[in-house]
């Protein structure tokens, strides 16, 4: 299997893409307990969208309500604009690819991937047909008469894609479809889902709790947090210019910092941490290739003014941002004295933890191509304030 993937680029005229699955506040409650709390959600034709979240944020109800498996206890999930409220799972135009594969030990490959076509009574002449071309595009011809015992964990998930598939679903649904594998066969089918996507050209909705696995299939995501979305966007939106602390801290690795804003100027932010440090920070505006965060937003947020961080802020710096030195750097913009604490080798890049003379302790991640530093050497840490984000709390 080939290991790298170009995803298709991602429309600029979105206005004119239809939607393929609606959410108008949607609730759902659970025994008095709100799983679900007012979800507003446009899905459109054809793009890879992921709701990710920690587990018992609400992501897989709001899935299962989307597949029919739930009933919102109020607001309205339209499918292709058609109210789908009261039309049970199996007559809705989706299929749900599960963790746990949800395979029929007892029939082959074939028998499994023919299942739902039979339950139709479609004629066996179609009903071969279309077993055979989704075989054909999960690559798994080659294995129609072995039972799931018989195959891999990798191998499970494909039939079980071609069974979701044989069904012509205009949304596929993905239920942590990926969790059940080993790492480096879970790698191998993002690859492999992400070509699928672009080779169908059907509207696939995930839900996952892994951040790397949505980032990198993605065309949106929404991060959602106690039943609620917290923010809508693109993999680099999400990333690059989180809309909340909890988003900053979720999505990878990041340095947080408790302050308030000391002064606004022009173009900046001056920032003063709870243990004295001064940190710069540029408005958002003015940050170079950035395009500004807007939780309304579908494919990619329009370039606007957002609202500028007052009070009491967070500021965010990703460790890959932060370059750490022995000597002084010439600038002296965010730029702090510290001591090498700690270092973790991660293959190619290496992760040093240093302890600021604040007190404050900052991880550092920089490729594995400079000598290593030992433990306990005066160092410099340094980063521009383009590469910092302040947030409100």
């Amino acid at each position: 299997m080939s290991s790298t993937f170009t995803k298709k680029p991602i429309p600029t005229d979105v206005d004119n893409v239809p939607l393929d699955v609606e959410l108008r506040q949607v609730f759902k409650i659970f025994d008095g307990e709100t799983a679900v709390c007012g979800v507003n959600l446009n899905i459109r034709k054809g793009e890879f969208f992921s709701i990710l979240g920690p587990s018992g944020c609400g992501k897989t109800t709001t899935l299962r309500l989307i597949a029919g498996f739930e009933s919102p206890s109020a607001g309205d999930i339209l499918i292709q604009k058609k109210n789908v409220n009261d039309v049970p799972p199996y007559r809705r135009p989706v299929n749900t690819v599960f963790q746990s594969y949800a395979l029929f030990n007892h029939l082959t490959v074939v028998e499994n991937v023919a299942f739902g076509l039979k339950i139709k009574k479609l004629p066996k002449t179609e009903v071969r047909e279309r077993v055979q071309e989704a075989l054909v595009r999960v690559q798994m011809e080659g294995y129609a008469n072995r039972f799931p015992s018989q195959l891999s964990g990798g191998q499970q998930q494909r039939v079980a894609l071609a069974r979701a598939l044989v069904n012509k679903p205009a949304v596929m649904l993905l239920d942590e479809p990926l969790g059940a594998l080993d790492l480096k066969l879970r790698k191998e089918m993002q690859v492999e889902l992400s070509r699928l996507h672009q080779d169908l050209g059907l509207t696939f909705v995930m839900v996952t709790h892994d951040q790397e696995e949505a980032l990198s299939m993605s065309d949106r995501i929404a991060v959602m947090s106690h039943g609620k979305i917290e923010q809508i966007g693109s993999p680099h939106e999400i990333y690059d210019r989180p809309a909340t602390p909890f988003i900053a801290d979720f999505i990878g690795d990041t340095n947080l910092f408790e302050g308030y804003v000391n002064n606004t100027e022009e173009a900046r932010q001056n920032i003063v941490t709870s243990k004295g440090l001064k940190i710069v920070v540029d408005l958002p505006e003015y940050r170079p290739n950035v395009m500004v965060a807007n939780t309304h937003s579908n494919y990619g947020a329009k370039k606007q003014r957002s609202e500028i961080p007052s009070g009491e802020v967070v500021v965010s710096i990703r460790p890959e941002k932060i370059k750490v030195t022995l000597d002084p750097p010439t600038h002296l913009v965010n730029c702090y004295e510290g001591q090498l604490e700690h270092t973790m080798f991660l293959g190619t890049h290496v992760l040093y933890v240093v302890r600021l003379n604040s007190g404050d302790l900052l991880r550092v991640k920089q490729p594995n191509t400079s000598a290593s530093i030992n433990h306990g050497t005066p160092v410099y840490v340094h980063w521009l304030a383009a590469d910092c984000l302040a947030l409100n709390t």
